[in-house]
């Protein structure tokens, strides 16, 4: 019967699990000869020990300095305990407070790579190579403390060789949950292809280099995957898909990244960062891919293999693979084996599978080196759900569940100065998504054992995250906060950037899409200034009526025709040739009455639409769009072909100070637009100007508002300031006014962080 004697309990709080974090806390206490036992307890671990005040000292302080290269150490907490007698032990985890510590899941590591390239090693050739430093972690867990039987590896018992590598200290799968090998871990094997083959993956390396295009089950779904330096085969995936023009994702490995790309430094420690992301690259003139991937853009979404089966099939293709979301146009991610067989077939080829269920759908994030900083656009596998520090007065704001939007939706939950923005889960107008959405808040909600004392939504009473707040509250008896599109974008700019509620407002520039506005109507353009309990709005970019309304989204020519009638008239736009050519065809006399009539034509001020004004005015944008950001993202690209420096001024912008809100009148640019067409301006100087003129007039305008107010920062959000040449020509132009831009980086600047803002909002309100 064992003895206590006396000793000190530790509590560590942070990314604690599933990151090695027990076994390092073991060789750590073996080191300095201590005593006792850890175990995790739901957020936290707990470590007692005993022995000598230096060496107990010496443990405390490596905790932290020598924590594991996953691990996030918050904070150390020592008390005087009593401690059981013998050499130091893991326990098995015990019970606890879930909070939001759970690690994403992790790039294959350097060592797991030498091995399965190792002809001599166990895992030679294995695709499913992990240990404490690497693999899989979000996707497989079931339930928490992370340990195997909380995880979708249960099933794999282990054979005595892994048995004695996870019990031994020595070993760097010493308690690494997902650990398999040939003999007893997971299986992989190509389906729809009758040659027999004694390797799975060669195999299918060799269909896509005959042009075929395979479904690949990976961590958190399914890929569609085809060479990407194959024309036809590029050309097939899109008619097959019906994705026409949207850029297609491409994994390589760095080398040929490298021969694709211009590719920075940090951007290189991004390719190989254990997060993974597709990256958004400059690519190289004559760049060896086939036209389709990316048609009309300078960048290439780029990630690097991230898991052993990645690593093993892009090598043994020897090329770069397209590498995107294994779904039909506008449908979730699949990530169940008989629902890709199903929903996929007609598109793939062939399927590369395995055995390892996934417990939820994670995307690839995207992110892309902008102003100083790596920005996530998209969060998902990699970066969700590693949690956010809420600023330091937060700490005691009540658990808030706020539900984001109806586009690039995502879910937000709070607890304990802690915010978990979850991984993208899609558009919410598809059905099978909206149903997707309120699969993954079940699943969060029981994983993280949240308990809301107040739900968050958009002021927007038709999207489906809003409504199914609603009914929460309803069900729960808990207050509802709804907070106002732009507010939401702004908050969490501030959140991120760790502004306290005590260090008073913002002056807030929100240019996105569309979001409705506190007065009902559609905004998207608009200077604020907020706090984080409430917002009034002080200037927006002239309103413009959309025609045919969700149609004009669609539509760029139906907003260029609104923004050049107020401009120039309408008997100028009729009497111009270029332009009675651009509308040729078009039902103007209708949509004309309809503005007039303001039937099925809302006013909005929206960033968005004015970038697909100018996209068709300069021949950039399809009749009809065949995804969200196109025309936009055509009028970046010819933007980046101009250099910043020494470049024509920018487009004028009118200010009406007089107004109430003061606008931002974008004729004097359509004017000029309209004067450098007829001179046969270079189109890419066109799109440069508008982007600094656009950056001008609203930093200008802000100024105006921060001089005013006494203030001094500037937040920056909403979907627009994706654009990089728009960020960093803001970010320039209010420096040079001395003003302090705060600009999202680990929050999706774009819808998918609305969320965030939604739940520090309304833990404002309820904190008073």
């Amino acid at each position: 019967m064992s003895t206590d004697v006396a000793g000190e309990e530790i509590e560590v709080s942070g990314i604690v699990q599933g990151v090695g974090f027990r076994p390092f806390v073991y060789r750590l206490a073996r080191r300095l000869d201590l005593s006792g036992e850890v175990r995790n307890a739901g957020d936290r671990v707990v470590i007692r020990i005993a022995g000598p005040a230096a060496a107990r000292d010496a443990f405390a302080a490596a905790l932290v300095d020598e924590a594991p290269v996953l691990a996030r150490v918050e904070q150390v907490t020592r008390r005087p305990a009593p401690v059981p007698e013998g050499a130091f032990r893991i326990m098995e985890s015990g019970a606890g407070t879930v909070s939001v510590g759970v690690v994403p899941d992790v790039a294959t590591c350097p060592a797991c790579r030498a091995e399965i390239a190792d002809p001599g090693a166990r895992r030679f050739r294995y695709a499913f190579t992990n240990c404490t430093d690497c693999g899989p972690r979000f996707s497989i867990v079931t339930g928490l403390p992370y340990d195997r039987p909380a995880t979708t590896m249960a099933g794999f018992a282990l054979c005595p060789a892994c048995r004695a590598e996870y019990e031994d200290p020595a070993d760097r799968r010493f308690h690494a949950q997902p650990i398999a090998c040939p003999d007893c871990g997971p299986r992989l094997w190509l389906e729809g292809d009758d040659a027999a083959s004694a390797d799975p993956i060669d195999r299918a390396a060799a269909l896509l280099k005959a042009g075929r295009i395979l479904a690949v089950k990976g961590i958190g779904g399914f890929h569609i995957a085809c060479d990407a330096t194959n024309a036809d085969a590029v050309a097939l995936l899109r008619a097959r898909k019906q994705r026409p023009t949207k850029p297609l994702a491409v994994m390589a490995d760095l080398a040929t990244a490298h021969a694709l790309c211009v590719i920075t430094l940090e951007e290189e420690a991004t390719l190989a960062h254990p997060s993974a992301p597709i990256l958004l690259l400059p690519l190289k003139p004559g760049a060896a891919l086939a036209p389709g991937i990316a048609p009309g853009q300078r960048h290439l979404g780029v990630m690097a293999p991230y898991t052993p089966l990645h690593h093993l099939l892009v090598a043994s293709a020897g090329r770069p693979l397209v590498m995107t979301s294994g779904n039909r146009s506008s449908e979730p991610q699949i990530f169940r084996d008989d629902e890709a067989r199903d929903r996929l077939a007609g598109i793939v080829d062939a399927f590369l599978m395995h055995d390892r269920p996934i417990a939820r759908r994670l995307d690839d994030s995207v992110a892309r080196h902008v102003a100083g900083r790596l920005r996530v656009m998209r969060r998902g596998r990699g970066f969700a759900p590693m949690p956010l520090a809420l600023p330091a007065d937060f700490a005691d704001a009540p658990p808030v569940l706020a539900l984001g939007g109806e586009l690039k939706s995502a879910l937000c939950l709070t607890h304990g100065g802690k915010a978990l923005l979850s991984h993208h889960l899609g558009d919410l107008d598809e059905p099978a998504t909206g149903d997707a959405f309120e699969t993954a808040l079940a699943d969060y909600t029981a994983l993280f054992a949240h308990r809301p004392a107040v739900i968050a939504v958009d002021l927007h009473p038709d999207y489906r995250a809003t409504r199914l707040g609603e009914d929460l509250a309803a069900v729960g008896g808990l207050p509802l906060e709804r907070v106002q599109h732009h507010h939401a974008h702004m908050a969490a700019a501030m959140a991120e950037a760790g502004w306290r509620r005590a260090d008073g407002p913002v002056v807030g520039i929100a240019l996105d899409g569309l979001g409705m506005g506190d007065d009902g109507t559609v905004w998207g353009a608009e200077i604020l200034v907020c706090d984080y309990r409430s917002s009034r709005r002080v200037a927006r970019l002239s309103p413009i009526p959309l025609a045919g309304g969700d149609a004009a989204s669609r539509e760029p020519w139906r907003v260029l025709l609104a923004h050049l009638d107020r401009a120039l008239g309408r008997a100028a736009v009729d009497g111009d040739p270029r332009l009675a050519a651009l509308f040729a065809g078009k039902p103007l006399l209708t949509l004309r009455a309809m503005m007039d009539k303001g039937l099925n034509a809302p006013l909005a001020s929206s960033a968005g639409r004015l970038f697909d004004a100018v996209a068709a005015l300069l021949g950039l944008a399809p009749d009809r769009l065949s995804h969200e950001g196109e025309a936009a993202m055509a009028l970046e690209a010819l933007a980046l072909e101009a250099a910043m420096e020494n470049e024509a001024p920018p487009y004028p912008f009118a200010l009406h100070a007089d107004a109430v809100p003061v606008e931002i009148d974008p004729a004097p640019l359509f004017k000029a637009l309209m004067a450098d067409l007829h001179a046969a301006r270079p189109r890419a100087a066109m799109a440069a100007a508008f982007h600094a003129g656009l950056a001008e007039a609203f930093v200008g305008a802000a100024a105006q508002v921060a001089a005013a107010e006494g203030l001094t920062a500037v937040a920056l959000s909403g979907g627009v300031f994706q654009n990089a040449r728009l960020l960093e020509e803001t970010v320039r132009r209010l420096g040079a006014r001395g003003l302090t831009p705060l600009v999202p980086a680990e929050v999706p600047a774009n819808d998918g962080g609305l969320a965030f803002g939604q739940a520090v909002v309304a833990a404002a309100r309820r904190m008073g």
